[in-house]
């Protein structure tokens, strides 16, 4: 049986470290879980990965057996907004974001599959946010993101140069909600190791073709 490499198949998985680009981001289906709060603190967001992954590999497994397709479990992504997307960069300030937790699943995966999981890992007892769990499809189109490689608090001038020079510079406007995806595992990988793509949807102005500058303090 051949396995399916999710990350291969939708280059939006890769980015540029030192640039932002651009890329169309397709329609895919994810694992989610909404919360709010710093994610260091939060228990709802602690329960939140308590939940996904063992319904992520639950689903793994399932189709592997079940569905005759096997595929890597993908990692782990969010989604963070704030009423003052300040508190991303210059004010950053965890304790006014909220968050969705995501995890891509395969679009041969559907709801009736889900409901099946759902109902073998509730029995196990150990997933404590299955009734916030949901399937549901997100098309982010265009997009600009950057490989980011650090802490995650270091975040924050990459943030402020994507959200306040390169996007208003080339006739962008944001829409949709920050977009981070952890390539690193943060319980076996050391700071200034982790690597994360951060993207941002963008609405472009028309006739307008954005270029691809360094990204400071890369």
């Amino acid at each position: 049986m051949e396995k399916a490499e999710l990350k291969n198949s939708v280059p939006s998985y890769t980015a540029p470290r030192g640039k932002f680009s651009l890329v169309t981001v397709p329609r895919l289906q994810y694992l989610m879980i909404d919360g709010h709060g710093d994610p260091n603190s939060s228990q709802g967001y602690q329960d939140a990965l308590k939940t996904i992954y063992p319904v992520a590999y639950a689903l793994k497994f399932f189709s592997k057996k079940e569905l005759d397709r096997d595929y890597g479990v993908m990692p782990l992504e969010g989604l963070w907004w704030a009423d003052d997307m300040e508190s991303f960069t210059s004010a950053r300030d965890k304790s006014r974001w909220s968050w969705t937790a995501l995890n891509l699943v395969p679009d041969w995966i559907g709801q009736d599959h889900l409901e099946r999981i759902l109902e073998v890992v509730a029995a196990k007892g150990e997933a404590p946010s299955l009734d916030a769990l949901r399937l549901e499809p997100l098309e982010e189109g265009l997009c600009v993101q950057t490989l980011h490689i650090g802490p995650y608090d270091a975040e924050g001038p990459v943030l402020e140069s994507m959200h306040n020079g390169f996007i208003p510079e080339n006739s962008l406007t944001m829409t949709g909600k920050h977009h981070e995806i952890y390539l690193s595992d943060a319980r076996r990988t050391a700071p200034e190791k982790l690597k994360t793509i951060l993207r941002q949807p963008v609405i472009p102005a028309a006739g307008q073709l954005p270029r691809n500058p360094v990204v400071p303090g890369e």
